[in-house]
Parts: structure tokens; C-alpha cells; sequence
């Protein structure tokens, strides 16, 4: 018989090198908690970082940024593009393309909240689309 699920703390201190190729602090995911079906992570991006294109494959993606401003390019061919700044929220459906990167001069942090509670399983890095954005 399987132990009852109960309720965990995390106070993210140690960080990970995800596949994006940037840095999460760790979070709520399957590998920490146990959880099945949600994972959320802290994300903080120093001036000038720039993830890979990728994309989460079954998953959605919701992002609520604390701090700075992220540019984000998206699409098949990552033809579109947003600026999402401190107190917005934004979506990202499953299996859509996309590219954050920070262009400023100070730092953004985000909660990243995904429906893959393995944070990276469902990551598919897109390197043919890394160079779509300068």
C-alpha cells in the first residue's frame, strides 16, 4: 500500500540547469513533492539570457512575471512576438514553439507553472529555430 499523499514545503534554495539553457530554482514537480499532474518553478533571468527554442510537447505552460520584462518569440517559425512585463500573466499551449530572452539591463523572475509535473520530460529543444531570432 502506497503512503498516503500529504502537503510539502519548498523554499526553492537549490537551483538546476534545465534544457532551455537556463537556470530553475527548484520548485514543485514530480521529482521534489511527488506531484502528478503539475509542476511550478521560480525563474529568474539575468540581463542578456536568452533560452533555446523549444517547446513542451502535451503540456501548457502559465507564466506570472514578479519582476523586469521578458521578450518572447513564438509560433512555427517563432514569427510572433510579445513583451511580457512585471504583473502580467501569459499562456503558452502545448506543443507551441517558442523563445524567452531577456533584454534588458536588470533581471526578470517568473513562476512557471507547467502540466508536466517532470519538469523537463516534456521539453523538445528546436535548434533549428534558435537562429530565427538575433
Amino acid at each position: 500500500m502506497s503512503p498516503k499523499p500529504t502537503c510539502h514545503l519548498i523554499r526553492p534554495a537549490s537551483s538546476y540547469e534545465g534544457k532551455q539553457g537556463l537556470s530553475y530554482f527548484a520548485g514543485i514537480a514530480a521529482e521534489t513533492v511527488g506531484s502528478t499532474g503539475i509542476c511550478m518553478h521560480l525563474l529568474t533571468m539575468p540581463p542578456g539570457a536568452r533560452a533555446k527554442a523549444h517547446m513542451h510537447e502535451s503540456h501548457e505552460t502559465a507564466i506570472f512575471v514578479l519582476s523586469g520584462e521578458v521578450h518572447t518569440w513564438y509560433g512555427d517559425r517563432l514569427e510572433q512576438h510579445i513583451v511580457v512585463k512585471a504583473g502580467d500573466l501569459f499562456y503558452i499551449p502545448a506543443g507551441v514553439p517558442h523563445l524567452p530572452a531577456n533584454l534588458s539591463g536588470s533581471p526578470a523572475s517568473a513562476v512557471i507553472a507547467r502540466t508536466d509535473p517532470n519538469e523537463q520530460e516534456s521539453v523538445v529543444l528546436l535548434p533549428e529555430l534558435d537562429a530565427l531570432v538575433a
